[in-house]
């Protein structure tokens, strides 16, 4: 992330100040009484206080009262900070893989049997504020999703639709035909970053091939889409082979909404998400130096 340096020498140092940094902010911003904040800024705080119970709600961890008050002080701290956008539902998504990684240096085992009450509150702390700063690097590289309007991520759902017709026009066609507007169920994947589409479980995977693309991670996210979307899986012990696409064109609009608000990935393992990951790899490698491939 470019959150703590390479360098080990500097490292503890630049740590302990931009923890101190974050806690400076959260007393400053959020230990406040309402008296002492603006009308947007109390409907701010309730807002994300209404969207924390609901963060990844299938995982018990997360619907314990103090992790459920880390990210809420994280939130608040960083939309307060960030004025330009101020929160946005779906940013409280994208704090829980960061949240899950500096935790399991102080928890062990399966997330399921995690209890926040077992660390210390010093260490609390300083988890807190390395989501905080972690949060900070992944939406410094995409302001623009987050912003009025979230033009970013308009930019990016129309090339999305692009690729989808370039690769497999049949899909394409048919819900354009449908009257499905693209915009309406991979908003939601590029707002959340596909944390609500699989298991929990899957998501640092996803993660680690999220971070590894550095600044062209926004582009990137065109090429993992399109290639969930066009879901094409081998069970091989029935020998056979299992395509969303194949499914996609035999529904109608109302079914095409709920498959995509409800896509059958309860069960995937890494395996599913490797051979997601593998295709948006050969589809980046074959299309991303032909600029005009995603214009219309």
């Amino acid at each position: 992330m470019g959150y703590a340096p390479p360098n080990s020498d500097r490292r503890e140092g630049v740590l302990r100040r931009k923890r101190i940094e974050y806690l400076d902010c959260v007393a400053q911003f959020y230990d406040i009484p309402d008296t002492e904040r603006s009308d947007d800024e109390i409907n701010m705080l309730r807002q994300i206080s209404v969207d924390c119970p609901r963060t990844v709600p299938d995982v018990a961890f997360f619907q314990q009262p103090q992790v459920q008050k880390s990210l809420e002080r994280i939130l608040y701290t960083w939309a307060i900070r960030h004025p330009a956008s101020g929160y946005v539902q779906g940013i409280n998504d994208l704090v829980t893989p960061f949240l899950v990684v500096f935790l399991s240096e102080y928890l062990d085992g399966s997330i399921d049997s995690w209890s926040i009450s077992d660390i210390s509150s010093a260490n609390i702390s300083n988890i807190e504020a390395d989501c905080y700063w972690c949060l900070s690097q992944l939406l410094d590289g995409m302001q623009d999703h987050y912003t009025f309007a979230q033009p970013g991520i308009q930019r990016l759902v129309f090339k999305l639709k692009e690729l989808v017709r370039r690769i497999d026009e049949p899909v394409s066609r048919h819900v354009e035909d449908q009257g499905l507007e693209f915009l309406q169920f991979a908003f939601r994947w590029f707002n959340c970053l596909l944390i609500r589409e699989i298991p929990f479980n899957l998501v640092t995977r996803l993660w680690d091939t999220y971070l590894a693309e550095g600044d062209a991670l926004p582009d990137f996210l065109v090429y993992i889409f399109a290639s969930f979307l066009l879901t094409e899986l081998i069970d091989d012990a029935f020998a056979a082979k299992f395509q969303w696409s194949g499914t996609l064109r035999t529904l109608d609009f109302q079914e095409l909404v709920m498959f995509l608000q409800h896509l059958p990935t309860h069960n995937w393992t890494d395996q599913e998400l490797e051979m997601v990951l593998s295709r948006a790899y050969m589809w980046h490698s074959m299309f991303n130096n032909s600029p005009s491939h995603l214009a219309s």
